[in-house]
């Protein structure tokens, strides 16, 4: 019985292999390219931010229609990421060591990561600069100042997160089409007012490059101009609740999206959009729930406002997710050990329902009076605490100035059912989210959301890395030209290369070639590794040196 049935299913396969060595086989098809990719980012966002924000809002939050995963978070050298390795990893597909920005790490330590002694302190290119080579629009957004961490990561490249002014002039120098957020200081001159130490007025360069630039909501609802630099504040911009209370004139996440969307669509190529949260992070560093809901649902509505253009247009992948978790918040603490299975839905909403603005916001209320019985009101009629204790009143009269969310928060979870385990980051995976086409599926590294975006963009970065950073010591040294370097003033750092009577001057951290008396822009930035001493060039300067007359 059992030889009578094998034989047929042996001659079976054998004619089905067969038949499949002799008929066609059909191409496995291509990904469509997609016209348009909006990424949303929360930075320090985990899944009990979400749920919390939602059991105070009383309804679903807009991100839970549309999760398709997690996200795995580590970086190449630690269980536990820095934003700016995790935003390398979304922007450029590498993982990379803590505090760089668009570069190579210097070592990996993580199983899985691979390492090159030779490329080490290299700089890679970006989604959005490889966006910007297909000729599609771009555009950056944040809440923070724009140099921080997760919008320099797509824009800029350095080993040192905390170098505003350079991560400001590259940015400057990209020639993005949107950017919208805080840092107006890191644009000016010390003796402007600003931050920076050599003497460049950044947004006079942005208006001699063509850019509108609006300083508040009302200019920034009325804009239309096909290039806009938006600053909204010296630094970062304000927590969601004390935008509405405190500092209307700032516009939300939601409206800047919304603003970035509808100018940069008007490119029938395309765009590319990245947009941050920002300071959902920084309200977790502080153990502060005010700060978690203010700006979680914040960020909520531009996911919403991006979903709503993605659903009409048909023609666009949205990708919504978080870096890394951030201050361990859990719904239970300590508080709750005997009582979690009869936690009643006030005890956690009750108090929070009460806040009307966040530590920020009560630091700027309080002005000068710390008196006790100033505290007592403003913290009773803004922040729903009227029971303080004489050490909580002790606390927040030896604040330093922008620690007031550090100091009050514990004492929100305190009277709520919310608990922390640290001020630090965590590593667990963390929710991802997509709609549109190509939208992902399953548990996916940080690094494979560019893969995603570049083949959902029909972009290459590895191609893109290869034309906009070539070592330039090499480079002109192949086709007969020598490379001095200008170090005589440390602020303005310049690559000097002469190629007989040709004599061509590139500034560091800027798109510019002067050759001769002629200054021109190319398609990528000048960019010193100081780590390693070398210089790394658009491919295109080398062609320019090489047809000068």
């Amino acid at each position: 019985m059992n030889k009578l049935f094998t034989r047929p299913v042996i001659l079976l396969v054998l004619f089905m292999t067969l038949a499949a060595q002799l008929l066609p086989v059909p191409a496995l098809a291509a990904v469509a390219k997609t016209k348009n990719v909006i990424i949303l980012l929360a930075d320090g966002c985990g899944a009990t931010h979400t749920t919390v924000a939602r059991w105070y809002k009383g309804s679903p939050l807009a991100m839970e229609e549309i999760v398709v995963g997690a996200v795995r978070t580590y970086s190449a050298d630690s269980l536990i990421t820095d934003s700016a390795p995790a935003a390398t990893a979304f922007a450029t597909g590498h993982k990379t060591s803590s505090k760089f920005i668009g570069i190579l790490p210097a070592k990996a330590g993580m199983p899985n990561v691979g390492f090159s002694e030779v490329d080490k302190y290299r700089p890679i290119a970006s989604v959005l600069e490889a966006a910007k080579l297909a000729g599609k629009s771009t555009g950056l957004i944040a809440t923070a100042n724009i140099q921080h961490a997760s919008p320099a990561a797509f824009s800029s490249h350095t080993y040192n997160r905390s170098d505003y002014n350079d991560i400001a002039q590259q940015q400057v120098y990209l020639n993005m089409d949107i950017v919208f957020g805080g840092g107006k200081k890191y644009l000016l001159p010390k003796n402007e007012g600003g931050n920076r130490t050599d003497n460049e007025n950044l947004i006079t360069v942005l208006k001699s490059r063509g850019y509108g630039l609006v300083e508040n909501r009302k200019q920034l609802l009325a804009a239309t101009d096909k290039k806009l630099w938006g600053i909204f504040a010296p630094d970062a911009m304000a927590y969601e609740f004390d935008r509405e209370k405190l500092r209307p004139q700032e516009p939300s996440l939601a409206e800047m999206t919304d603003k970035a969307i509808k100018l940069l669509s008007k490119n029938n190529k395309g765009f590319f959009l990245f947009v941050e949260g920002s300071k959902v992070d920084w309200a977790s560093h502080a153990n502060d729930p005010s700060g978690v809901i203010s700006d979680v649902l914040a960020f909520d509505d531009a996911v919403k406002t991006a979903l709503d253009f993605a659903k009409k247009d048909g023609d666009t992948l949205v990708l919504a997710f978080s870096d890394h978790g951030n201050g361990g918040m859990s719904l239970g603490s300590k508080m709750t050990d005997k009582r979690y299975d009869t936690l009643p839905f006030e005890a956690l909403v009750s108090p929070l329902r009460k806040v009307a603005v966040t530590g920020e916001g009560i630091e700027q209320i309080l002005a000068d009076d710390y008196s006790e019985t100033n505290i007592r009101q403003v913290l009773e009629t803004h922040f729903g605490i009227s029971d303080l204790t004489t050490d909580e009143i002790a606390v927040i009269q030896k604040v330093k100035k922008g620690n007031m969310n550090a100091a009050i928060g514990p004492m929100l979870s305190k009277r709520s059912a919310i608990g922390w385990t640290t001020t630090g980051h965590t590593g667990e995976d963390l929710f991802l989210y997509g709609f549109g086409p190509n939208a992902p599926k399953g548990t996916v590294e940080n690094t494979e959301i560019a893969q995603i975006i570049a083949t959902a963009l029909g972009v290459d970065l590895t191609k893109t890395t290869k034309r906009l950073f070539v070592e330039a010591d090499a480079a002109f040294t192949a086709i007969g030209a020598e490379v001095e370097w200008d170090q005589s003033d440390k602020d303005n750092l310049r690559l000097v290369v002469t190629k007989g009577a040709i004599r061509a001057v590139m500034p560091v951290s800027t798109n510019t070639i002067t050759i001769g008396n002629e200054t021109k822009q190319m398609e990528g930035l000048t960019i010193f590794a100081a780590k390693i001493g070398k210089v790394f060039i658009p491919q295109q300067a080398v062609e320019l040196v090489k047809s000068a007359r």
